[in-house]
């Protein structure tokens, strides 16, 4: 299981800035795909995710109603679009490979190794 993220950058808050999650070594459709953030000082967070089975999805509370999450399955490529970008958004993006997505309960078990991460920095 390897996963490559890319798409991170500088951004105004305000502004959009979309995330993209290749992977590689097993089908997006078989599993969930859930992106996570870590700001400096900070827990890690379960920010959103994917079901592979069915596509339901799921978002944390403080993204809500500004990030999408979707995925290309021809592409075995996940995304995070992220919109109304806020300087609390500002963290290392990753995405990670998890047993199941669901709507009400989110993340399950995630497994596989870490994507080396995307930097997010949202700032005037």
């Amino acid at each position: 299981v390897r996963l490559v993220e890319s798409g991170g950058g500088l951004v105004q808050p305000g502004g959009s800035l979309r995330l993209s999650c290749v992977a590689s070594g097993f089908t997006l459709e078989d599993y969930g795909i859930g992106w996570f953030r870590q700001a400096p000082g900070k827990e890690r967070e379960e920010v959103s995710c994917i079901e592979g089975s069915d596509g339901s999805t799921y978002y944390a509370d403080s993204v809500k109603g500004r990030f999408t999450i979707s995925r290309d399955n021809a592409k075995n490529t996940a995304y995070l679009q992220m919109t109304l970008l806020k300087p609390e958004d500002t963290a290392d993006y990753k995405c990670r490979a998890i047993r199941f997505c669901m709507r009400d309960r989110g993340f399950g078990p995630a497994f596989g190794s870490w994507g080396q991460g995307s930097q997010v920095t949202v700032s005037s």
